[in-house]
């Protein structure tokens, strides 16, 4: 797969080529018509400016590899983020706890960040999408009872960082949800009729991704993001997918026969059916992103899912995909693991090598849990992995980057100035 980038370089190669043989072509054209000169009188001038002609082609070309090296090293490519969860509430509710965090991150070089605006079936900000549903009794506000997320996008633009809301959830909502409970023939099941699993945010219920209202309500809350506030793009994680046992609820099982004229199969393994299924994620996904960028072009389209294998087998995420189809704008992949061979055998995929030569590419990487701390050498062994591979880094999250840590504030600051030593200016509107 030929990269966006090189194309645009080997258009702007053809281009200086055909203005220089025109301009030669016109320059012995014109003598001819205005001097008519003999034949070895324009051979003779035809040699004599050879020399001329070949240095500046050469100067020329020598420009263009210059520019090529340049432009295929610019450091607004490298992704170097943090996702803000509900866990930093504390500090975006505070304007100047903000400004604290996002002038640090800024001096530490960071450029994106990532925070949370959808999670356990609720909005981070005032929805009049959600107060329509009757699904959110509550808005989270600052303490002076201010927009926290525009406060956060004001700061961070100011600082020359990124904002690009995270919606963390997904398809997910705890079964207690105000979403769940309003909305029961949203949410898929089970074969067995059962309609929860556990994840890492406990009990959850998944909405169905093949329903049109639920398909609806995501595209809604998306729209109404991007018309209101000044965000540089939409990111969705792993949750925006579906676990392989789910999809046996009544509207799927219709749907599913209606179009193949046979029953979903017992084993929600079954290839067909897993590809029937992620298929039908991937047409929302295309239509979602035609959605937003209808609304503004420039605005990063990003995805945060597990490896690849792991990923399309058992959450229908078929997020290769969805990268060859021009629907991802940057992906920065989830590689929580301790054991460094185990992390850098996801690095290694060839997935990653395709996928990095298209977009900006970075690994997520845990920095640490209130219950889980992880020592800054396994952060340094694994950011310098992801460097060497010329993949950008995303941290989770916020406040473990140097609270929650084996090792003191100043030390764990001084090991992420060293990460990126120097400053990597990114634009929502440069892939």
């Amino acid at each position: 797969m030929i990269s966006r980038f090189h194309h645009q370089q080997m258009q702007l190669h053809k281009w200086i080529i055909n203005v220089s043989l025109k301009s030669m072509n016109w320059y012995f054209l014109s003598l001819g018509r205005w001097t008519k000169p003999t034949a070895t009188y324009l051979q003779t001038l035809r040699k004599s400016l050879f020399p001329i002609l070949f240095s500046i082609s050469l100067i020329i070309a020598l420009l263009v590899n210059s520019l090529t090296a340049v432009n295929a090293q610019l450091p607004r490519q490298e992704i170097r983020g943090v996702w803000m969860t509900n866990n930093d509430l504390h500090i975006l509710r505070d304007r100047t706890k903000v400004q604290e965090a996002v002038s640090q991150l800024r001096q530490l070089n960071f450029n994106t960040i990532y925070p949370v605006v959808w999670n356990s079936g609720y909005v981070m900000y005032e929805s009049a999408v959600a107060k329509s549903l009757d699904i959110q009794p509550f808005v989270f506000r600052g303490l002076d009872g201010h927009d926290i997320l525009a406060d956060l996008i004001n700061q961070s633009h100011r600082q020359g960082l990124m904002v690009i809301p995270w919606f963390e959830f997904g398809f997910m909502a705890p079964p207690s949800s105000e979403l769940a409970l309003n909305q029961p023939n949203w949410f898929t099941q089970k074969r067995d009729g059962t309609q929860t699993s556990i994840s890492a945010a406990g009990e959850v219920m998944w909405l169905n991704p093949f329903h049109p209202q639920v398909q609806e309500f995501i595209t809604n809350l998306l729209v109404e993001l991007v018309n209101k506030y000044d965000i540089d793009g939409i990111q969705f994680d792993d949750h925006m997918s579906l676990p392989v046992e789910f999809g046996y609820d009544k509207y799927t099982v219709d749907l599913y026969k209606q179009e193949t004229k046979q029953n979903p199969p017992a084993n929600p393994q079954d290839p067909d059916w897993v590809k029937w299924r992620a298929d039908k994620i991937t047409d929302f996904m295309v239509r979602l992103n035609q959605t937003v960028k209808q609304r503004k072009s420039s605005l990063v389209f990003s995805v945060s899912p597990n490896y690849y294998d792991f990923a399309y087998k058992f959450h229908l995420q078929d997020w290769l995909n969805w990268v060859r189809l021009n629907v991802v704008d940057e992906l920065i992949v989830q590689v929580y693991r301790s054991n460094f061979q185990s992390f850098i055998s996801k690095l290694d995929r060839p997935e990653m090598e395709e996928v990095k030569q298209v977009i900006p590419t970075g690994i997520g990487i845990m920095a640490g849990l209130r219950n889980n701390p992880v020592p800054i050498q396994q952060i340094r062994q694994q950011v310098r992995a992801a460097q060497q591979r010329g993949l950008g880094v995303a941290f989770f999250y916020y406040e473990s980057l140097w609270n929650y840590a084996p090792e003191p504030s100043h030390e764990r600051q001084a090991a992420f100035q060293d990460f990126f030593p120097y400053p990597a200016i990114r634009s929502a509107s440069v892939r």
